[in-house]
C-alpha cells in the first residue's frame, strides 16, 4: 500500500513543500530510488500554496545566478518531463527605477548579470511603459529587463515535482507528520512518526516555518522566523495579455503579475510583521492570517501611482499568508555541522518558488556525495550562529528583515535592528572615539570611525561619501605611521593532545611541525582540492596548536575539525573563542608603540615575522603574533579578556604623540586589496584550488604526512592554471568598484571581480578576479592583453598582474620600511601617468 510507513530508507525528507518535492524529484534524477518523503498534512499545505509564483534569476553571485538560471530552463520542460501542467510563462520582468540610486544599483546589478551569462538590459522609462502600459513612468529614470524571467503555478509546479519524483521511484506520504528526529553516537539514526520510526541515515528538513523548532530540539541553529506576506489581487482588467511582464517598483516595496486577467500585487514593507513567535501551530495547513489594510494601504497607494489602473478596478482579494525569513536574507542549505547525515533546505525569504529547482538539485547533489557540486557558502546554514536561534532576536531582526529584500543594497550596509548582541569589550571606549558599526556574524565591528557622538550614516553609499574620506585617513595612516584594528571577532579554536600534530598535518597543505612559537598559514582542502578554509595556527606547545580563523567561519571550522577528530587518536577541539580580545598595531610605527607597552624583544631577530611569543603587555599577559593582513609591519595582540580594557588603555595612553589612530573593517579591506591578500569566502573558496588562487607557497609538497585534496591537486602541479585569482586595478575610473564587476580582455568577457575597493595608496581602484583562457593565464597572456573593467555599464581601462600592486616582495612586512612611493608596482604608476 502507498500509505505503508517503510521500516528503512535512504533518504527521508521531512516535509511536502515545493522545496522538499523538488529535492525528491531530483534525488530520483540522480539514480537514487528509496526516497521517501514525509508530509505532516497535505502536499503544498505552508507556504507553497499561497505563493505569489514569480521566477526571476538575477542573483548576487555566480553560483546563485545558474541556480536561479537552472530553475527557469527547469521550469520551462518540466511539464514535458511530467505530464503534470506547471503554469510556467517566460512572460520577463521589468524592474523600474525612480531614484539615481537605484538606476545605479540596476546598471550595477546588470552588468554583474551578464558576467554570469545572464541576458539583462537597462531600457529607458519609453520602453518599459511600451512592454507594460499600465506603468506612469513620469519619474522612472530606467528600467532592468529580463526577456527569460516569467511567472508560475505554485501548487501545479509543485504537483509536477511529486509526479516526477514518483515516476522515479520516491513514496510521497501524507499525513504523516514527524514527531522527532532520531540521532544516535552523533549521526541521524531515523525519524519518528505516530505510526513507527524509519530508520535512515540521511535525513533533509524542509519545513519551512516549523524548521527553527525542529532543529531547535536537536541544539541546532536554523535561524529563521515567520513574517506576515501581503498582496491583493483585482478584478479582472479588461484586455490584459497573459504575457505581461513581471513588474517591480523596489522603492515603492511592490511587485505585480498578470494572474488569470487580473493583477496580482504583492508588498514587502519597510516595517515587516513577525508571527508566529510562540510557535507555529502544527495544523496550521492552507489557513491565511487576518487582513490588515491600514498596514498595506500606504504601499497599495504607490502601487496605485505607478500603476494608475489600480484605482479603477475593485480587490477580489486582500491575503495575508505566513512566509519564512532569514537575518541575513539568504537561504539556510547544507549539512548540520554536529550531527552526522542530517540537512536542511529552508529559510528562502518569500523566494522559494523561484529558487525550487536550484535548490533541489544542490541538496540532492549534496546528500548524495557529501560535498556541495560549488560554493555555495552564502546559503550555507553553518554560517549561523547559536545565539541566532533566539526567537526574540528573530523575530525583531524579521521585521526589518521583510523590508530588506527591496531596500538599496548599499556596500557595507548593515541591518539596523537585533543588535549589539555581540560585542567587544571594547565596544564603548571605540563608541567614544567615534566607531561607526557594522555586523558579521552577529558581532559589532567598526567599519569606520568618524567624529566621536556624531550620529552614523544610515548605510554606505556608491560615492565617495564620509566613509569613503575617514575609511581614506585610516588607510594612510597604517601605511605611514600606526593604527589599531579591534579584531575580537576572531575564532579562536584550541587543538590540544598527543596526537595533534598529526592530525593538523593531516588536514593542512602547509608543514604544521614547526617549532614551539612559530605560525603557520594554511588552507584546508576538502578531497576535490577546493579550500574549505585557510587558518593561522600557532604552535604554543609541543602538544597544542591555536587555531585562528574569521568570525563567520567559526561553526563551519570548528565541525571541520571536530568531524575529522573523532577518527584522529588523542586529539582534543575546544572552541575558546570567547576567552580572546584581540587587538591589532599595524603600520610602520607600530614597533616603537609596543616597546613602550612592554619589556619584550621585538627586534626582527628576536621577534622575526610569523613568530609567536607571550608577553608582558600593560599589567598583563598575551600572546603577540607578528603577523599582517595589511602589508605592513605589525602584530596581533591576543589578549585575555578579562584583561583587554587594560592592555587598550596603555596602547592609547602611549601612542598619543605616534599619532595612534583607530581604524576599521572598511580600511582593513582595502589594505589587504592592495598588497593582494586573499579573504576566504570572497577570493578563495571550497571550489578553488590553492594553486589557482596563487597560493602554492602554502602546499608542503614534501612534507612526510599526506593531507585531505593532495591528490586532487596533483595534476595540477607544474600547469599553468586555465582559470587563475589575478589582480586588476582600474587607474583612471572615477566610479568606486565592490566586486563582481566582469572584467574584459580585447574585447571579450574573461571573468568578473571576486572583491574589490579602492586603494588609497594605489590611487584607484582595485581587486581581484579569477580569470579563465583554455591556453592559460600566464603572465604572458596578461601582459600581452588589453583589459577593462565594467562598473554600472560602462568600461573602464585596467591593468591586469600576478603580483600585488603594493610591496609585491613584503619587504615593509619583513621590517624593511622603504619608502610608500618606492613600493607601487611601476606599471601602475606608468598607467595612471598616462591618465
Amino acid at each position: 500500500m502507498q500509505n505503508k510507513l517503510p521500516s528503512h530508507a535512504e533518504y527521508v525528507i521531512v516535509g511536502g513543500g515545493i522545496i522538499g518535492l523538488s529535492i525528491a524529484y531530483h534525488l530520483t534524477r540522480l539514480g537514487h530510488r528509496d526516497v521517501l518523503l514525509l508530509e505532516r498534512d497535505q502536499l503544498t499545505c505552508g507556504t507553497t500554496w499561497h505563493a505569489a509564483g514569480l521566477v526571476t534569476q538575477l542573483r548576487a553571485s555566480e553560483n546563485m545566478a545558474k541556480l536561479a538560471q537552472y530553475t527557469a530552463g527547469l521550469f520551462e520542460e518540466l511539464e514535458k518531463l511530467t505530464g503534470q501542467h506547471t503554469g510556467f510563462r517566460q512572460c520577463g520582468s521589468i524592474t523600474v527605477a525612480a531614484t539615481p540610486a537605484r538606476l545605479e544599483e540596476l546598471k550595477r546589478g546588470a552588468s554583474m548579470g551578464r558576467s554570469f551569462g545572464l541576458d539583462v538590459e537597462i531600457i529607458d522609462a519609453a520602453e518599459a511603459r511600451r512592454r507594460v502600459p499600465l506603468l506612469d513612468v513620469a519619474d522612472v529614470l530606467g528600467a532592468a529587463w529580463i526577456p527569460s524571467d516569467g511567472k508560475t503555478n505554485p501548487v501545479d509546479t509543485a504537483r509536477a515535482f511529486a509526479v516526477g519524483a514518483r515516476k522515479g521511484g520516491a513514496k510521497i506520504l501524507e499525513r504523516t507528520p514527524v514527531t522527532r528526529i532520531v540521532v544516535e553516537k552523533g549521526r541521524i539514526a531515523g525519524v519518528e512518526t505516530a505510526e513507527g520510526i524509519v530508520r535512515t541515515e540521511k535525513v533533509v528538513i524542509c519545513a519551512g516555518m516549523w524548521t527553527r523548532a525542529l532543529a531547535a530540539d536537536l541544539n541546532w541553529t536554523v535561524p529563521l522566523h515567520a513574517a506576515e506576506h501581503f498582496y491583493v489581487v483585482t478584478e479582472s482588467i479588461a484586455g490584459l495579455p497573459p504575457d505581461t511582464p513581471t513588474v517591480r517598483d523596489l522603492d515603492a516595496c511592490f511587485y505585480a503579475k498578470e494572474d488569470a486577467g487580473k493583477l496580482l500585487v504583492g508588498f514587502f514593507e519597510t516595517n515587516g510583521k513577525p508571527w508566529g513567535m510562540e510557535g507555529i501551530p502544527r495544523e496550521f495547513s492552507f489557513d491565511s492570517l487576518p487582513d490588515d489594510l491600514d498596514h498595506i494601504e500606504p504601499y497599495l497607494a504607490d502601487a496605485m501611482r505607478r500603476m494608475p489602473q489600480l484605482a479603477n478596478v475593485g480587490l477580489q482579494l486582500n491575503f495575508n499568508g505566513p512566509e519564512s525569513f532569514t537575518p541575513d536574507n539568504r537561504f539556510l542549505l547544507g549539512p548540520a555541522p554536529d550531527i552526522g547525515g542530517l540537512y536542511v533546505a529552508s529559510g528562502f525569504n518569500s523566494c522559494g518558488i523561484e529558487s525550487s529547482g536550484g535548490a533541489g538539485k544542490v541538496m540532492a547533489e549534496w546528500m548524495s556525495t557529501g560535498m556541495p557540486a560549488n560554493d555555495y557558502w552564502e546559503m550555507d546554514v553553518r554560517r549561523a550562529m547559536p545565539f541566532q536561534r533566539n526567537r526574540r532576536y528573530l523575530r525583531d531582526r524579521t521585521g526589518e528583515a521583510v523590508g530588506l529584500l527591496y531596500a538599496l543594497h548599499w556596500p557595507h550596509k548593515s541591518p539596523a535592528t537585533a543588535r549589539n548582541v555581540r560585542v567587544s569589550p571594547l565596544h564603548d571606549r571605540l563608541l567614544a572615539a567615534g566607531a561607526k558599526f557594522g555586523e558579521a556574524a552577529g558581532w559589532e565591528r567598526a567599519q569606520w570611525f568618524g567624529v566621536p557622538e556624531a550620529e552614523a550614516n544610515a548605510c554606505a553609499t556608491f560615492a565617495r561619501d564620509d566613509w569613503f574620506k575617514a575609511s581614506g585617513a585610516e588607510h594612510e595612516a597604517t601605511r605611514s605611521g600606526v593604527t589599531l584594528f579591534d579584531q575580537t571577532s576572531f575564532a579562536h579554536l584550541l587543538v590540544q593532545g598527543r596526537d595533534a600534530l598529526a592530525f593538523l598535518q593531516r588536514l593542512s597543505t602547509n608543514d604544521l611541525d614547526a617549532p614551539v612559537g612559530r605560525i603557520v598559514y594554511t588552507p584546508w582542502l576538502n578531497e576535490r582540492g577546493g579550500m574549505e578554509s585557510d587558518v593561522t595556527i600557532a604552535r604554543t606547545a609541543e602538544e597544542e596548536f591555536l587555531v585562528v580563523t574569521a568570525a563567520v567561519q567559526r561553526i563551519r571550522d570548528l565541525a571541520w575539525l571536530r568531524t575529522h577528530a573523532r577518527d584522529a587518536g588523542h586529539v582534543s577541539v575546544s572552541d575558546v573563542s570567547s576567552g580572546y580580545t584581540c587587538l591589532s598595531v599595524m603600520g610602520p610605527l607600530s614597533r616603537e608603540l609596543l616597546m613602550r607597552v612592554s619589556p619584550a624583544d621585538f627586534s626582527d631577530a628576536a621577534f622575526p615575522f610569523a613568530a609567536v611569543r607571550e608577553i608582558e603587555i600593560g599589567y598583563a599577559l598575551a600572546f603577540a603574533f607578528r603577523m599582517t593582513f595589511v602589508g605592513e609591519l605589525g602584530w596581533e595582540l591576543h589578549i585575555p579578556t578579562e584583561q583587554a580594557l587594560g592592555v587598550y588603555d596603555a596602547l592609547i595612553a602611549a601612542g598619543r604623540d605616534l599619532d595612534l589612530r583607530h581604524a576599521g573593517y572598511v580600511a582593513l579591506n582595502t589594505l589587504r586589496l592592495e598588497a593582494g591578500y586573499r579573504d576566504w569566502g570572497a577570493d578563495v573558496s571550497d571550489e578553488d584550488s590553492p594553486l589557482e588562487a596563487g597560493l602554492g607557497f602554502t602546499i608542503a609538497w614534501k612534507k612526510r604526512e599526506d593531507f585531505i585534496g593532495r591528490a586532487a591537486l596533483e595534476p595540477q602541479r607544474g600547469h599553468v592554471p586555465r582559470r587563475r585569482l589575478v589582480q586588476l586595478a582600474a587607474p583612471r575610473a572615477v566610479p568606486l568598484m565592490f566586486g563582481t564587476e566582469p572584467v574584459w580582455r580585447n574585447g571579450s568577457l574573461v571573468g568578473y571581480l571576486r572583491s574589490a575597493g579602492f586603494g588609497h595608496t594605489l590611487g584607484c581602484g582595485v581587486g581581484m578576479g579569477y580569470l579563465h583562457s583554455d591556453s592559460g593565464v600566464s603572465a604572458e597572456w596578461l601582459s600581452e592583453g588589453a583589459f577593462e573593467i565594467e562598473i554600472a555599464g560602462k568600461r573602464h581601462p585596467a591593468i591586469a598582474s600576478l603580483r600585488a600592486f603594493y610591496d609585491s616582495n613584503r619587504t615593509r612586512v619583513k621590517g624593511e620600511m622603504r619608502k610608500v612611493e618606492d613600493l607601487i608596482a611601476p606599471e601602475l604608476l606608468m598607467a595612471r601617468s598616462k591618465g
